[in-house]
């Protein structure tokens, strides 16, 4: 079962860039000058806030910006180094105590979010209205929207610091219990990332040999992962209560700078489609010959379709795709590929799944994927560049309006992966390769639409039912995980026993509650994106420019409307979804299916 090079073993990222390494002094000395410059900061500015002028306001949040990304660089190179090596116990050390250091110095500027809200809205409203405050406008207006959730500012310390020892740390255990854990399979103990690798196989009996391992492994664990749900999801909860929020996604929707109504219509929207869901599943079923389809095989590769890229393939490929709709970011992709901005190898001790971290704005992002040469792998590079890229020009806007609302960050991630798609079935004139490309390009956005909706609606259960029933036991759990599989799949897919403890890896549920439903926003925003590139070709590429520039400067109504594509058109879903529709479609024409 030995796997093949891809090139990617000794692709790893260059930290250097942030800091040379775990004993750097540099690190030390910038904690030391951030915390004696948010004592002065709070020094300077907490006893006359009230009076201050909007030139003096602007200065301000000059000073605040400067100090949270001089926090920020020092907390990303931690936590970088951190998920390469998380199982080593010095590397989580050093995290966790950046993490209450950097609590505490936050703690000193927590007073400037409740003066600022404390203000008058007739004076807050003045002051916006000046053009000293034009680059902060939507930031503080954003702020002000917290008003009725902020205690007061010794409450507000104290829940800063516990939430390092609370949840921080039920956050932590998840990651380093899965991290650490080992599934046997065929006589070799192998990492959660490859066993997952393995239900993308060619080979069934493999496929079913890895998804027994999986569950094996999680049912042993469950203890622990149960706990840690049930403890996150009563951090939630007394959250929430304390904080004045109506319900559990509240905070989520006020972050994303949308409305509840606007997530209940694309839940909504995507749930009246789910028979597509099964319209397509019993396609691959006539397509592998398999009856009935099983869980572990709903990413079978089709037959003949297996193949593997190296990481120079999959770096041709996806530059490819990004200088076939704009040079001028495929050269900003080039540089994360040969600058040592990606880490890509499978090694012990390396957290699973994938990710880009934009860092902050004087460096550049880094991205982190597991790259074992499937496709699939393909398109998490696509996606992660996607990111990245993004970041890299949204650091135009400085480090507090930088950063995206995940409605709009997940945008430019899925626009890369569809950019891609469309060059690998470009360079493919066999009907039997290009059906095999189109059917693994529906998977991942199902996975991505139609997955993290159902995965949406189970935490949406978890978090109602822990808040009425009290703790939850695993099988409450699996049950709530059962229920919204299986009418997500309409009876197209069986499931084996084992698949019930599935929720149970999910990192999401912990580390980001209600974070899931954003996937199928951006996904299906990006499908309308498309569309509006198809119609108006390369000069599209200007206002998708623009869109990334402008990260989180704006409302994410704005942001969008400068590519074109109005987020506020309640037939935006539809639309998207009328799309994927078709090209189950195109599949079942390739297939020969009627």
């Amino acid at each position: 079962m030995a796997e093949a090079k891809t090139g990617a073993e000794a692709v790893h990222w260059r930290l250097e860039d942030l800091y040379a390494g775990q004993e750097d002094a540099r690190l030390a000395a910038d904690m030391e000058w951030a915390a004696a410059a948010a004592a002065a900061f709070a020094e300077r500015y907490r006893p006359r806030f009230a009076d201050l002028s909007a030139a003096e306001l602007a200065q301000a949040m000059a000073e605040l910006e400067a100090l949270r990304a001089r926090l920020a660089r020092v907390g990303a190179y931690r936590y970088l180094a951190y998920v390469t090596h998380a199982d080593d116990p010095l590397y989580g050390a050093a995290l966790q105590q950046y993490q209450e250091r950097a609590t505490q110095i936050g703690n000193q500027l927590i007073f400037f979010d409740i003066a600022w809200n404390a203000l008058p809205a007739e004076r807050a409203e003045a002051l916006l209205q000046s053009p000293e405050l034009s680059t902060w406008e939507h930031l503080l207006r954003q702020w002000r929207r917290y008003a009725a959730h902020l205690r007061n500012e010794s409450e507000e310390q104290i829940l800063a610091e516990k939430n390092v020892t609370g949840r921080g740390l039920w956050e932590r255990l998840f990651d380093e219990t899965l991290t650490e854990m080992r599934f046997s399979l065929r006589g070799k103990e192998i990492s959660e990332q490859e066993v997952l690798s393995k239900l993308s196989h060619s080979d069934r009996d493999l496929r079913h040999d890895a998804a027994e391992a999986l569950s094996r492994g999680l049912e042993g664990r469950l203890h622990t992962l149960t706990f840690c749900f049930n403890a996150v999801l009563a951090d939630k909860a007394l959250d929430d209560r304390l904080r004045r929020y109506p319900h559990w996604l509240a905070e989520r929707n006020l972050a994303n700078e949308i409305d509840d109504a606007m997530v209940e219509a694309l839940e909504q929207a995507v749930v009246a489609r789910y028979s597509l869901v099964g319209r397509y599943y019993r396609l691959k079923a006539k397509l592998l010959g398999i009856s009935p389809l099983r869980d572990y095989d709903r990413y079978a590769p089709l037959p003949g379709s297996s193949r593997s890229y190296s990481w120079e393939e999959c770096r041709e490929i996806v530059l490819g795709a990004f200088t076939d709709f704009s040079p001028e970011l495929a050269a900003i992709g080039e540089r994360f590929f040969s600058e040592g901005w990606i880490d890509a190898a499978l090694a012990p001790g390396k957290r699973g799944g994938a990710f880009a971290h934009p860092v902050t704005p004087d460096v550049h992002p880094y991205l982190m994927v597991n790259y074992t040469g499937t496709v699939r792998d393909v398109m998490t590079v696509a996606h992660e560049l996607g990111h990245g890229i993004h970041q890299y020009l949204a650091r135009e806007q400085g480090f507090l309006n930088a950063d995206t609302p995940l409605t709009t960050a997940e945008t430019a991630s899925v626009f890369s992966e569809m950019l891609t798609f469309e060059r690998l079935m470009r360079g493919e004139s066999r009907p039997d390769k290009r059906l095999a490309l189109l059917c693994g390009k529906i998977e991942d956005t199902f996975a991505t639409v139609f997955r993290q909706t159902a995965m949406h609606r189970f935490e949406a259960k978890m978090h109602a039912a822990r808040r009425s029933e009290g703790e939850l036991s695993k099988e409450r759990l699996a049950e709530f995980w059962l229920q919204t599989q299986e009418e997500q799949f309409a009876g197209s897919v069986e499931f084996s026993p084992g698949y019930r403890w599935w929720w149970s890896y999910i990192p999401h549920f912990i580390g980001s509650p209600g974070y899931v439903y954003a996937y199928a926003f951006g996904e299906l925003l990006t499908l309308a994106l498309i569309q509006r590139y198809r119609e108006l070709g390369s000069a599209f590429v200007p206002g998708y420019t623009e869109m990334l520039r402008l990260g989180g400067s704006r409302a994410p109504v704005e942001v969008v409307a400068a590519a074109g594509v109005r987020l506020d058109d309640p037939r935006i879903w539809d639309s998207a979804l009328d799309y994927l529709e078709g090209m189950v479609a195109e599949a079942e024409r390739l297939a020969g299916v009627q």
